[in-house]
């Protein structure tokens, strides 16, 4: 569906679609886009989804696009609890099993595993991703500006790691309770294995999705405010191959702005905890 504005903020493309139905529908076929291609070129497609309730319409909308080819498609998530198993109501391999893998079915899905060591995990993890590069990644920002769990106190633009261990600063924590996740703070983990900027923005297609009102102040900053790891979110307006797609109430920019950040190529209700 055509966007009803689109510009560019410093480096990176931002489109403003009419409601989140569009947005969904809009994003879902540049994902699919991007999937169909590199299916084409090298037979397989490598693919990492975020897992947060603003992605939960753009997820439907791309299992449901018909004749993608999803057996050759190899699935990541982007980050996961430390000490949250795989059946946990509130973990990302949960999710992913429930919003995609169970419904298309891929080649194959490489979970991060939240009870396993940390440290051995985020090497296992990193390795994957070095031997199987991203061909898109699917991203949303979070109420504090956080790129996956990369929030503001351990983000890092130059990080020199692909995945590690990150404490979860307050305003995330209390996300989680405020959506409904955990009872209180305290039930929240502290500690989250999480795939770095550098690593997500490596993928040749990014496809950033923020449909809801409560972005509009991590949205507004990272579009007009400085670049800096106070919002995580602000280095994706310095990526030429980055899309960022807004639609819908919550996604209204603030004044002078027409939508939010995203990383990647051009191009491009169960609930979640993060996005």
């Amino acid at each position: 569906m055509s966007p009803v504005d689109t510009r560019t903020v410093d480096r990176m493309p931002v489109e403003v679609h009419a409601d989140g139905y569009a947005l969904a529908q809009a994003a879902a076929q540049a994902a699919a886009a991007a999937l169909r291609a590199a299916v084409a070129e090298n037979g397989v497609a490598h693919a990492m989804f975020a897992t947060g309730n603003s992605q939960l319409r753009f997820v439907d909308a791309l299992v449901q696009v018909e004749d993608l080819p999803w057996s050759d498609v190899v699935v990541f998530h982007m980050d996961e609890y430390v000490g949250v198993g795989p059946d946990h109501g509130a973990g990302f391999q949960h999710w992913i099993r429930d919003r995609i893998t169970r419904r298309v079915h891929p080649l194959r899905a490489h979970y991060i595993d939240g009870l396993a060591d940390p440290a051995a995990e985020c090497e296992r993890y990193a390795d994957l991703l070095r031997n199987l590069p991203l061909d898109l990644c699917c991203l949303g920002i979070g109420e504090n500006g956080h790129l996956a769990f990369n929030d503001p106190p351990v983000a890092d633009f130059d990080d020199p790691l692909d995945v590690k261990v990150v404490e979860l600063d307050a305003a995330c924590r209390l996300q989680q309770v405020h959506e409904g996740h955990f009872p209180e703070v305290g039930a929240v983990p502290t500690h989250a294995v999480t795939v770095t900027i550098p690593a997500l923005l490596r993928a040749r297609t990014v496809v950033v999705v923020v449909p809801e009102a409560r972005k509009a102040e991590p949205v507004h900053a990272a579009l007009s405010g400085p670049v800096s790891t106070a919002c995580p979110a602000s280095i994706l307006r310095t990526r030429p191959r980055v899309v960022t797609r807004a639609g819908g109430t919550g996604a209204q920019p603030p004044p002078g702005v027409a939508g939010a950040g995203g990383a990647g190529s051009p191009g491009p209700t169960h609930r979640s905890r993060k996005g």
